[in-house]
């Protein structure tokens, strides 16, 4: 039997509402494009459970339907990420996006020992001040907007959970990490509390989410399958 390409788009719609689709979101794509992708190609109401910046790539998972109602399920699932940390230079947003503000400062001789002694202090329950380029609210409008326009929102430290930081590979400019942790960890924020801990700067070079619990890119769909 040969079906239509009405009924397969139809059987599409039905199968992609109400379910929760774990998607890999490329680099240099917002999060939003992608939820918007699925709600205009399958008509269904649609939201993520949590944003990949930018220029980050990996694991999004996508909710439809009635299944929107358990975002706050997913939340609180554990992310694991692969970190690259450069050393000796940042920018504005802690991120590749951002303008370099600082460059070409010292970055002290590093050796595997000391590296793994300064991530082990950054692993349990700590305080991590969010960025100011971030979408969290000051008066109903997102931090990085007020950044944009040069106005610096300095929050206050947040109790995040850092579960563990593997150190995967080091030379004298960067890190290359993968960090495990739970919801409202910013990346960024480490790398830069990490680089400041090393005695010098730092940005988030790359970053990629491999994990959200068991959904990994193995498991997930790519942006072209929509």
């Amino acid at each position: 039997m040969i079906l239509s390409i009405d009924l397969i788009c139809s059987l599409m719609k039905i199968l992609m509402n109400n379910s929760i689709i774990p998607v890999w979101k490329p680099a240099n794509m917002y999060s939003n494009d992608v939820v918007r992708v699925i709600k205009e190609k399958y008509n269904v109401k649609a939201g993520h459970t949590g944003t990949l910046d930018p220029f980050a790539q990996g694991i999004l998972i996508v909710c439809t339907g009635s299944k929107t109602k358990e975002v706050e399920r997913f939340q609180d699932l554990i992310k694991t990420y692969k970190s690259v940390i450069e050393l000796g230079k940042t920018t504005n947003t802690l991120d590749p996006d951002g303008e370099v503000i600082i460059r070409n400062s010292h970055v002290p001789i590093l050796d595997k020992k000391n590296i793994k002694k300064c991530l082990d202090g950054f692993v349990g329950k700590i305080m991590q001040r969010p960025p100011s380029f971030c979408a969290l609210r000051k008066n109903n409008v997102r931090l990085y907007e007020l950044a944009r326009k040069d106005i610096y929102i300095k929050l206050k430290p947040r109790p995040v959970s850092v579960y563990s930081i593997k150190l995967i590979s080091f030379s004298q400019f960067e890190l290359t990490i993968e960090v495990k942790c739970g919801k409202g960890t910013y990346i960024r924020s480490l790398a830069a509390d990490i680089s400041k801990a090393l005695k010098t700067i730092g940005y988030l070079k790359f970053l990629e989410r491999t994990h959200i619990g068991k959904y990994s890119k193995k498991n997930s769909y790519p942006v072209s399958y929509f």
